[in-house]
Formats: C-alpha cells, structure tokens, sequence
C-alpha cells in the first residue's frame, strides 16, 4: 500500500541555525492533495501561534514536502 507522508522542518534565516523536525498530528494521507493542503493549513497554524516577536527575530519559517511511501 503507497501512502503519502509529510515530512516538516521548523526553519531560520538567521545564519548558523539548523532547521529542526516538527512532529505533526498528522503525517500519513491517502494523497498527495490531502497531504499539501493539510502542510500549508498546519505551517500557517504554527507559525501563526508562536510568539511574533521571535518569529521576527528568528526569521521563522517552515518547509514540509509530501513523498510517497510504501508502507508495510
């Protein structure tokens, strides 16, 4: 069975921070769309409820992707 997983980082632009895995209540979609559009509607969920200030210091961002995965 293919399923698509999400795949998240919590990102900054300030030099000499590594981006870091962000577990998310959901990870496994039946497709590709499911998966994007739940990546956009949770990125914009975290980053919205973290302090503005540090996002701004930090120049926050997030990137996720969506792969296919045979699962077992």
């Amino acid at each position: 069975m293919i399923k698509i997983v999400l795949l998240m980082v919590l990102c900054s632009g300030v030099v000499g921070n590594e981006c870091k895995v962000i577990p998310t209540p959901k990870v496994l979609f039946n497709d590709y769309h499911e998966c994007i559009t739940y990546g956009y509607e949770y990125s914009h969920k975290l980053i919205s409820g973290l302090n503005k200030e540090w996002v701004i210091i930090m120049e926050a961002y997030t990137k996720f992707s969506c792969e296919a995965e045979k699962i077992i």
